[in-house]
């Protein structure tokens, strides 16, 4: 689900993670009672909560039930705004579907970040670009919390255009091979 934020424009970065539970440290292995989650950094002056809400209401079927704890749908807030406007949301969802939400609204109390090998899925399978990254960020963490990351993240998931790689490459540190590359896939797919 990273992928569908690392697109926007105000996103900084996205992180895979665990929240939502009272387990402490959890992990892939032993998520104990937490769903898995993604942490969006945004610039509040280029996009808002309320437009992440939205992306995130529409990367899911709100009217079903999740299929494990794990998975489960859950809309956390930080703040009582952000929470207002979750509730909102998640009103006119319930008002445009005829039918009851399933997705949780629900208090951000802990993130915890997922392991290395969960960050950046889209780019961690296309070699040549995952490879030209950690050539700049070496360290895993730096790797995962990088903008530039995040954005080919989703572009490599299928967000994006062409005319808007075109516009942010140099921005996103991309030439040569690997730029052409981002290019071949966002041009065929």
């Amino acid at each position: 689900m990273d992928a569908q934020f690392g697109h926007l424009d105000g996103v900084i970065r996205t992180r895979a993670g665990y929240a939502g539970g009272t387990t402490a440290d959890p992990t892939y292995y032993d998520l104990g009672d937490h769903s898995e989650a993604v942490q969006v950094d945004y610039d509040p002056e280029r996009i808002s909560y309320a437009d992440l809400v939205a992306v995130f209401w529409d990367s899911h079927t709100c009217t079903s039930q999740s299929a494990s704890r794990q998975y489960e749908n859950i809309l956390f807030y930080s703040n009582a705004e952000e929470e207002r406007i979750a509730l909102e949301s998640k009103a006119q969802r319930e008002a445009e579907a005829g039918a009851d939400v399933l997705t949780r609204v629900e208090p951000l109390t802990a993130f915890y970040r997922a392991e290395d090998y969960h960050q950046k899925y889209y780019l961690r399978s296309e070699w040549l670009l995952r490879d030209y990254y950690l050539s700049i960020y070496p360290d895993l963490q730096a790797f995962a919390d990088s903008t530039a990351t995040a954005r080919v993240n989703a572009y490599l998931a299928g967000y994006g255009t062409l005319a808007q790689l075109d516009a942010e490459a140099g921005a996103l540190g991309l030439a040569g091979a690997p730029l052409e590359r981002l290019r071949d896939l966002v041009r065929h797919r």
